[in-house]
């Protein structure tokens, strides 16, 4: 597959996926995949929540326009090349894969791209934030899209990987026209039915039970993914020690999201072999700066968070290489800002965080006003991260030796992630994956001032108009040299702020049965059809 110049990633972070990659050697013999981790997703329509368990089963029923593999490299998918026009730099031209069919038997064709991509731009989509360049999108032939952006943006073809296309024929007939809004939990007919162009065709769906795919006979590319599996069972485990046995005891074959209590445990045992390798997903802790009094604090009449110093105090805290070392048990890697190593953007001079100093953070928090500290609740999620109740657990305790007295309430990512949205938490935990392997996406949702279309996730109340600016010009600036320029000035503004306090960026294991080869996935959302990839 040939691909234009401007669509590789950049080099700052291309080298270093490179040495993530590993060729995978499969065996012909057909064979049920049952596959476990600790969550479900929180619905099949693919549009509507932005989050990894969603992802992972829509990358296996559904397609995206350009795809990525275990190893981050992007390829196509649905689009087998893409170019800027010569003669426009805001648009950008995507020729179609022909001869692809949904599972219902329709023809796949570019007023699916079109439909697909304004429903994701819909009021109650979550996916709409990868879209905010986006003016328009139009259909040139069957086989030939353009996407008209807003001034011209380089990374357009980066933001479309989790953009999964849906049949508009299917949809309009079944209730599913317009995005499932989960923030109101109403439910479409695509919450639990899929019809798309991808490897696996759904049989069943049972929310938070298990979820059966079977193998699509007429998939495009059965030739060129000769994977070798008829059916994949996926179950939501979420108890850590029932996941482990039914591995051990054979019920599951593979295991998501490893305990990093049974990691080593699991390398011994007979049978079972672990993949390990970090994520790009950074972990961190929210602070709610925009509330001018908190809700869950003993001080009244003003934030303590909204005080920079309160803010360093935290982080200086927080010993992140107890958490490496005792929480984790090795399996993550300390970041002093909310990035990972794989990002364009990312510096390793920058990437330092205070020094862990009780006494240092107490003289913090007593300059700010709050010698004797101050109350505050925690939220997490306890079903999401690697051992994120742990995480939690350990920052309660550090931050009560400065006086932060801490509540912790851990919650299913159902519950937590509305809340964060709706901005309803003084203090909280989140993971972030960054699909586009640059620096905006992060910017743009956790940074910017919240709007229809960004902001998405920024639950800090976080607002100022001089970095707005300089976030929204990273979508069309084609220099690099000056757009890497502008995106280390934000980091510097982010580095000075303290507006999140960065743990780690989190390791991730997986094991199966010894007859089975699942690499790390850089983005823990396996796309099972690339086990059987037949290119280099």
């Amino acid at each position: 597959m040939k691909q234009m110049d401007k669509t590789r990633l950049p080099a700052l972070f291309a080298a270093t996926l490179l040495a993530t990659t590993a060729l995978v050697t499969w065996s012909a013999e057909a064979k049920t995949l049952r596959w476990a981790r600790s969550q479900d997703a929180t619905t099949l329509d693919p549009h509507s929540g932005n989050t990894g368990p969603n992802h992972v089963l829509g990358h296996n029923i559904y397609e995206p326009l350009v795809i990525r593999g275990f190893d981050g490299k992007l390829v196509g998918a649905l689009a087998t090349s893409w170019r800027v026009l010569p003669d426009n730099p805001s648009v950008w031209e995507f020729k179609l894969r022909p001869n692809v069919k949904f599972h219902n038997g329709n023809a796949f064709t570019a007023d699916d791209v079109v439909f697909s991509i304004k429903r994701a731009l819909m009021p109650a989509a979550d996916m709409k934030s990868l879209l905010v360049s986006v003016e328009d999108v139009t259909k040139v032939d069957d086989l030939t899209v353009q996407f008209k952006t807003k001034g011209p943006n380089p990374l357009l073809v980066n933001n479309l990987t989790n953009l999964f296309i849906m049949d508009k024929e299917w949809s309009e007939a079944n209730n599913a026209a317009t995005p499932q809004n989960l923030k109101e939990k109403t439910e479409n007919g695509a919450t639990r039915n899929a019809n798309g162009t991808g490897p696996f065709t759904l049989v069943s769906r049972e929310p938070d039970v298990r979820t059966v795919v079977k193998k699509n006979d007429a998939y495009w590319g059965n030739a060129e993914y000769n994977h070798g599996i008829t059916e994949i069972v996926y179950r939501p485990i979420p108890e850590a020690a029932t996941r482990v046995a039914a591995l051990l005891s054979g019920e599951i074959d593979y295991l998501q999201d490893v305990p990093v209590q049974d990691i080593a445990r699991l390398q011994t045992a007979q049978g079972i072999k672990v993949e390990a390798g970090p994520e790009n997903r950074p972990i961190f802790l929210g602070f709610n700066i925009g509330l001018p009094e908190l809700r869950s604090s003993d001080v009244k009449g003003k934030n303590p968070l909204a005080d920079v110093r309160v803010r360093q105090a935290i982080n200086t805290a927080i010993n992140r290489d107890a958490i490496q070392r005792v929480t984790m048990r090795g399996q993550s890697e300390p970041v002093g800002m909310v990035w990972s190593r794989f990002i364009n953007g990312y510096d390793k001079a920058m990437d330092t965080w205070p020094k862990y100093d009780v006494a240092a953070a107490k003289k913090l928090l007593a300059d700010a006003g709050y010698p004797n500290g101050f109350s505050i609740t925690l939220h997490t999620t306890n079903d999401r991260y690697v051992n994120d109740e742990g995480i939690a657990q350990s920052v309660v305790a550090m931050l009560g030796q400065i006086g932060v007295k801490v509540t912790l309430v851990a919650h299913s990512l159902r519950v937590h992630f509305p809340g964060i949205q709706r901005g309803e938490y003084d203090f909280y935990l989140l993971g972030w994956g960054i699909p586009t392997f640059d620096s905006h996406y992060i910017f743009n949702d956790l940074y910017r001032t919240k709007t229809p279309s960004a902001g998405t996730w920024n639950g800090t109340g976080l607002s100022n108009a001089e970095l707005d600016a300089k976030i929204d010009s990273l979508n069309s600036e084609v220099d690099t040299a000056k757009r890497n320029a502008t995106i280390v000035d934000i980091w510097k503004w982010i580095k000075e702020n303290d507006v999140y306090a960065p743990i780690h960026v989190q390791f991730i294991a997986g094991a199966m049965r010894s007859e089975w080869t699942i690499p790390t996935d850089v983005e823990n959302t396996p796309k099972m059809k690339f086990l059987g990839a037949s290119r280099s």
